[in-house]
């Protein structure tokens, strides 16, 4: 199984910001960056389906150079290669042109899954999955909490529903799983 998580760099919560001298924009000197909390849960999940299915598990990450940080802890944490998509203008992006890019750079790489965390925490859009999803022509799930192998081309998916309530799903691959936890 060929996985691919898309796994983005975010300004851990912890991190002490400074307005910059120009009082337009962020010091980033003393901000520290880490892995968006819910795309550690979609490595994660990843890293399971490899364990119990076997397969290899990508990392993606679309950023300016600092996000090599974010792919090596996501490398130590045991995926088997990590992909940096440079961002040289490292500005902001709607999630519509973030999702563009990724699709265009993954589309000839044939992913069983597509992983993604179901928002970031820096701008809390839950879009990424499904958008990709889209332009890659794949089946999706969105709120995902844990997935199983049905098949070669199924795979069972858990989703939360609302008032605690939860739904099993078969999907066919390769599908964009968007994870909740």
């Amino acid at each position: 199984m060929k996985i691919c998580v898309l796994i983005k760099q975010v300004p851990d919560k912890d991190s002490k910001i400074v307005i910059a001298a120009d009082s337009k924009s962020i010091d980033n000197s003393n901000v520290t960056n880490i892995i968006n909390e819910s795309d550690n849960y979609a490595l994660e999940e990843g890293l399971l389906l490899k364990e119990k299915h076997g397969g290899e598990v990508v990392v993606c990450s679309l950023g300016g150079e600092s996000s090599n940080e974010i792919i090596k802890t996501a490398l130590a944490k045991g995926a088997d290669r990590g992909i940096h998509f440079i961002d040289k203008e490292n500005g902001y992006k709607d999630v519509l042109t973030v999702a563009k890019i990724i699709a265009k750079q993954l589309e000839d790489s044939k992913y069983d899954l597509i992983l993604s965390g179901l928002q970031s925490d820096d701008s809390g859009n839950c879009q990424l999955g499904l958008l990709i999803a889209e332009l890659l022509g794949t089946s999706h799930s969105s709120l995902v909490m844990s997935t199983e192998m049905v098949e070669d081309d199924t795979i069972k998916i858990k989703q939360e529903l609302e008032s605690g309530w939860f739904q099993w799903t078969e999907l066919s691959l390769p599908a964009s799983l968007t994870i909740q936890s």
